[in-house]
C-alpha cells in the first residue's frame, strides 16, 4: 500500500518519523520531499512539483501533517479529487470553524490528533481491518 506525506519543512523530522515508522509497518513511500533542498529556481519548482503531482497519484492514502506548507493543501485537494482517502494530522483538536478548511470535514478526510504514535497506530488499524496491507 502506498502513501505520500504533505507537510512544510518545519515538520521535516516528523515527516521523517512517521515516514519510517509506515515503512517498518511495510507500507511504501511514493516521494521523500525531505530529501530537497528548498527551491531556488522555477526549474526546480516544476521538478519537484511535478515528482509530487506523480507520487500523490500513485498513493493509496495521503497524509497531511499541520501546519502545512505552500502546496500541502494542493496535494490534499489533488488527493480528494482523485478519491484517495487523506489522514489530517493535528497535534491539536481543530476547533475554530473560521481558521479552518471547509476540506478539513468532507468525506473522505479522517481528522487525527494526539502524537504520531496515534495516528500509525489509526492508519495501521484502519489499513489492517480492511484488509488492505
Amino acid at each position: 500500500m502506498n502513501f505520500y506525506i504533505a507537510s512544510s519543512f518545519q515538520n521535516k523530522a516528523q515527516v521523517q518519523e512517521l515516514r519510517d515508522l509506515l515503512k517498518d509497518e511495510g507500507f511504501l513511500h511514493t516521494y521523500d520531499w525531505t530529501l530537497n533542498e528548498r527551491a531556488a529556481t522555477f526549474a526546480d519548482l516544476e521538478r519537484i512539483g511535478s515528482a509530487e503531482l506523480d507520487a500523490v497519484k500513485k498513493s493509496d492514502f495521503l497524509i497531511v501533517l499541520l501546519p502545512g506548507g505552500k502546496g500541502t493543501h494542493i496535494e490534499m485537494g489533488i488527493a480528494l479529487g482523485l478519491d484517495i482517502p487523506v489522514y489530517l494530522y493535528s497535534e491539536e483538536e481543530i476547533t475554530d470553524p473560521v481558521t479552518s478548511s471547509s476540506f478539513y470535514h468532507t468525506s473522505g478526510v479522517t481528522v487525527c490528533t494526539g502524537t504520531i504514535t496515534d495516528l500509525l497506530d489509526t492508519i495501521v488499524q484502519e489499513k489492517k481491518h480492511a484488509g488492505i496491507q
